[in-house]
């Protein structure tokens, strides 16, 4: 490695602890600007009173961000969980600010719409910032700066993967510089339009690890490889290098991988639910304002819908039927009722094209997805979401349980009104056993890739292509 390349490398790298002061301070002069533009939008003046507020304020924020980790390297996270824990430390900030206000009134004194366009603005601010920041470091890392040098140690299927992951995102400043593996190269499979060779046996590595020539060592070994796996951590703790195991079951459909404590033990879980915590609390702040706006828009329509059912056709206007929710527990999802008869035994039908148990008026329903508009107070009740896997009747679930690997993995969010499989073509008649496999496979990428601008993203798709499908009927 030549000293240039060296040198570009450590550039900003070198200084992350100077950035993140950086940062820190233009924060607090973020929530300070911001304070200034807002008092003079109201026509007011820099007091005394006005200064308590703005350092409580510093104050709240700073405390909010370090508890969120707000300062650490985000170099391989989504832009969406960085936005998203920034203005979350302001929202948390501006509360704080309002609950002192409550208890001191007399010292703490804020005018509402001081605070107002305060909030707005920092919001635009800091997302702003944090945008811009991102991007000039991108396009540094780009261009060789800011970089860290990585080795794979195994030529492995996961192995490649990562390789290819960091090739297409050099945006991650993640330099690969190639694979090390102990088997002779003629016992090694590798893909011929790859790029990073096969430099030499795992030793090696470890030495580049020692002499600090290398900066990230990825493991991509099989887990049957335990105790050379452990031989190699144990020789990696003599270096500074960042350490990383990438076991071969990653390949597989594993769902929120992360580490827990039981007591003094560690364990990785592998089959998890994304909304752990403060995600959960957010899913469901989400569910309850969109469904309840959409409610208010659809109301009318629903009525008229029950009186067309009622006048039309003999039943009731609601069908309900057990369905699989979170966790696999049941749970009673309610729709207007399409057809002359309501299964809900341990045979169910699948609607086919032509059914003759679809009544002309719920055809209609079934095609624009209009008998879906019940479950909005499934939503309300906690028991369903406005996006997620779309649930599907117990007896269906027991089939497919059986002959699809990993088919119950669905359920560890809840069901939805709309989904990433749905809008995507993959509603309605699962006449074959592909099409089941394909819904699960955009399922459980929605689960691994949950955030709340993936769902508002599906409402939307939702709304301009996912009313009504060939499937559908």
């Amino acid at each position: 490695m030549s000293r240039t390349s060296q040198e570009q490398q450590g550039f900003i790298h070198s200084r992350f602890h100077g950035f993140a002061v950086l940062f820190r301070l233009a924060d607090i002069a973020i929530v300070q600007v911001s304070m200034q533009v807002a008092l003079w939008f109201s026509g007011k003046d820099l007091g005394s009173n006005e200064m308590l507020v703005a350092i409580l304020a510093t104050l709240g924020f700073m405390f909010f961000a370090e508890s969120m980790a707000l300062y650490r390297s985000w170099r391989s996270t989504r832009l969406a969980e960085l936005l998203l824990t920034n203005w979350l430390s302001w929202v948390l900030a501006s509360m704080f600010l309002l609950i002192c206000a409550y208890f001191m009134p007399n010292k703490v004194v804020i005018d509402r719409q001081t605070m107002l366009i305060w909030g707005v603005l920092g919001i635009v601010m800091f997302g702003l910032f944090r945008l811009v920041c991102r991007h000039l470091i991108f396009s540094l890392r780009r261009r060789g700066f800011n970089t860290q040098t990585a080795a794979i140690l195994g030529i492995t299927e996961s192995g490649m993967a990562l390789a290819r992951n960091l090739e297409e995102n050099p945006q991650l400043g993640i330099r690969l510089i190639g694979f090390f593996d102990d088997r002779a190269p003629e016992r090694i499979e590798m893909e011929e339009d790859h790029g990073p060779a096969l430099l030499g046996c795992v030793d090696q590595a470890i030495k580049l690890a020692r002499s600090n020539a290398v900066d990230i060592l990825y493991i991509a070994m099989p887990m049957r490889a335990e105790e050379r796996i452990t031989e190699i951590l144990m020789l990696c703790a003599d270096s500074t290098a960042a350490v990383h195991i990438i076991p071969d079951f990653f390949v597989y459909n594993l769902l929120h991988a992360r580490w827990h404590e039981v007591g003094d033990i560690q364990s990785l879980s592998v089959y998890d639910s994304p909304l752990d915590g403060l995600a959960s609390w957010v899913k469901r702040v989400e569910d309850i304002v969109l469904s309840c706006v959409i409610l208010a828009l659809v109301s009318i329509p629903m009525l008229l819908i029950s009186m067309v059912i009622k006048l039309t056709s003999a039943g009731p206007v609601l069908f309900k039927q057990h369905r699989y929710g979170l966790d696999g527990r049941k749970i009673m999802v309610w729709k207007f009722r399409t057809m002359s008869t309501m299964e809900n035994g341990g045979k169910v039908v699948q609607v086919t094209k032509n059914d003759p148990r679809v009544t002309w008026f719920g055809g209609f329903l079934r095609r624009t997805s209009l008998d879906e508009l019940p479950q909005f107070f499934n939503v309300l009740q906690g028991q369903m979401s406005v996006v997620g896997p779309r649930p599907h009747a117990v007896a269906h679930n027991e089939q497919y349980r059986s002959l699809i690997s990993g088919y119950m993995l669905r359920h560890h969010m809840k069901p939805g009104i709309t989904g990433w499989a749905q809008i995507n073509g993959w509603r309605g008649e699962t006449d074959t056993l592909e099409k089941m496999e394909k819904r699960l496979e955009f399922d459980l990428a929605y689960i691994r890739n949950w955030s709340v601008w993936f769902d508002i993203k599906i409402v939307f798709k939702t709304v301009f292509q996912g009313f009504t499908g060939s499937n559908a009927y």
